[in-house]
């Protein structure tokens, strides 16, 4: 059975630390810069190793945790982002430069939930010749086998690039666009998605511009 790379993202989840890391301390709870790095390193090696063990309930329980912890770290910094903003305690320059760092890790974070959770996570994927069912019906679902012969997609599986498009236009476009959502509990997680990017960009972007 062919596992998908787990490289993309445990990437995603060094960048969401980086970017953490690029905020200023008073929206990252005061605690210092390295924190979210050093509790992101050492959680992605230990899914690495429990991966190549063929450990996967362990791997994959240990990414729920990471997800939730950079999960819970953006969205209580977005909220310390927004108090600033309505109490008119930050300038223009950092307003516009942490809200383009949060933009980028909620979608991020949102990527790697998709991944991880659609069709029972990458684990299970890979345990299907071809990907046919899934809370994201991509186009790839939807042609024939010939089609898909044709197109050189025989054995076609999403993968985290596939889910970061999808995180990328919802947080962009506020919908799926060339992906319709077919689970609930997706539905849920990219409204999230879209209202946390729609503070973000109409919100803080908004009223940086009004600032300037």
């Amino acid at each position: 059975m062919r596992h998908e790379p787990l490289w993309p993202p445990a990437l995603a989840m060094l960048a969401i630390a980086g970017l953490y890391a690029a905020l200023p301390p008073n929206l990252t709870w005061g605690a210092p810069w390295w924190l979210l790095v050093a509790i992101v390193s050492p959680m992605i090696a230990l899914i690495l190793i429990f991966h190549r063990l063929d450990n996967h309930w362990v791997s994959h329980f240990l990414g729920y945790v990471l997800n939730s912890i950079v999960t819970a770290a953006m969205i209580f910094s977005v909220a310390l982002l927004i108090l600033e903003v309505t109490q008119h305690t930050v300038s223009a320059q950092r307003l516009m430069s942490s809200a383009a760092e949060l933009w980028l890790a909620n979608i991020l974070v949102f990527a790697s939930w998709y991944w991880r959770l659609d069709a029972g996570g990458p684990h299970e994927r890979a345990r299907t010749s071809v990907h046919t069912d899934g809370a994201f019906f991509f186009p790839q679902m939807g042609m024939t086998d010939d089609a898909r012969i044709a197109a050189g997609e025989a054995d076609w599986k999403p993968n985290f690039i596939d889910y970061l498009f999808l995180a990328f236009n919802t947080s962009t476009a506020f919908s799926p666009t060339d992906v319709p959502v077919l689970s609930r509990w997706a539905k849920v997680l990219m409204m999230i998605q879209a209202v946390i990017s729609l503070l973000v960009i109409a919100l803080l972007a908004g009223r940086a511009v009004n600032i300037l």
